[in-house]
């Protein structure tokens, strides 16, 4: 563990902590990974490095009521803004907030700050808006964005910020993370493999029995659907798409599913991400071809993307389900 307190990403926590230390920091920093790697914490932890009144060597104390405030995003010097919901918009009236916040200098620390959490959901107004701010942003003014990755975003707003290009963990390091938590031994592997390498997402799914009971239930489903008939799979379409929230996870649990059946096709050794399929898994490996699982993989990457675009969900479901191989 670092000097943060943040598991993992040892290089980027000394990095901005000699940015604090040593006052160099920059006007703007763009936090870039998967989700639930850890980013929202950093941006939090570096926001109370630079306004702690007891901060040593860019270590916030993280126990007086300035730390306490942000680790709770309630400092009125502290500004999170993201989309409604994931997979939603980030607007240019969320921008227009920030500029009016970031127009009046901070209540009560030297800095004031504003995380963009998930900016590559920002819409292209609302980016175009954000450049005038990080060409014009005020001295006691810090700009934090995360987003999956910078190509998500204009060329004009990465070039603008400080890039941190945060990389899911070993396997083996998230499961003894969970261990050390008093987790089962073998269900921090289990765990440590859905989570793709991702601390946040282990935890989230340790404390969420629905969501792995969600996930149970829709790769069940998938194995369902890939020997049943296309009028079955219509029907199936129609009831996938009345939760828009819920399809969109759906699509996603599936996708990690024919990329670990990709894995095996392929003949590559690397780590499944859903290991307690791996016999399912290896079995459909056996009775399908690389190109043809390429071709489903790439078309639930598509549709992942397509659906956050708005685009008709339940033509989508039926484009995608109709296209998967009847397997018998």
């Amino acid at each position: 563990m670092n000097t943060w307190e943040i598991f993992g990403h040892d290089w980027a926590v000394e990095m901005l902590q000699q940015h604090v230390a040593h006052q160099a920091l920059r006007h703007a920093y763009l936090l870039t990974g998967p989700a639930g790697l850890g980013r929202r914490t950093l941006a939090l932890r570096l926001a109370q490095a630079l306004n702690c009144p007891n901060v040593a060597d860019g270590v916030p104390c993280r126990s007086c009521r300035t730390c306490k405030q942000i680790e709770a995003t309630q400092s009125p010097d502290l500004m999170v803004v993201q989309a409604e919901n994931e997979g939603g918009t980030l607007k240019v009236e969320q921008v227009r907030e920030v500029q009016k916040f970031l127009s009046l200098r901070p209540y009560q620390s030297p800095y004031k700050i504003v995380i963009f959490l998930r900016f590559q959901e920002a819409n292209p107004n609302a980016q175009n808006a954000l450049l005038k701010t990080l060409e014009e942003a005020p001295s006691y003014g810090l700009l934090l964005l995360t987003a999956d990755n910078a190509e998500q975003l204009l060329p004009t707003i990465v070039s603008r910020c400080e890039i941190l290009r945060l990389r899911p963990l070993p396997v083996e390091a998230v499961t003894e993370f969970l261990q050390a938590r008093q987790v089962d031994a073998q269900q921090a592997r289990l765990l440590a493999h859905l989570s793709g390498g991702r601390p946040g997402v282990a935890l989230r799914l340790l404390g969420d029995e629905k969501a792995l009971a969600f996930r149970t239930e829709k790769l069940d489903d998938l194995a369902h659907l890939l020997v049943a008939r296309r009028r079955e799979r219509f029907g199936y379409a129609e009831k996938l798409v009345k939760d828009r929230d819920a399809f969109r996870q759906t699509l996603l649990i599936w996708l990690s599913y024919w990329r670990d059946v990709l894995l095996r096709t392929s003949g590559a050794q690397a780590a499944l991400t859903n290991a307690d399929r791996a016999d399912e898994i290896a079995a459909l490996a056996g009775r399908v071809d690389l190109p043809l699982v390429r071709s489903v993989t790439t078309a639930l990457e598509d549709a992942v993307e397509r659906l956050e675009r708005n685009v008709n969900a339940r033509l989508l479901a039926e484009v995608t389900l109709m296209d998967w191989p009847v397997v018998k």
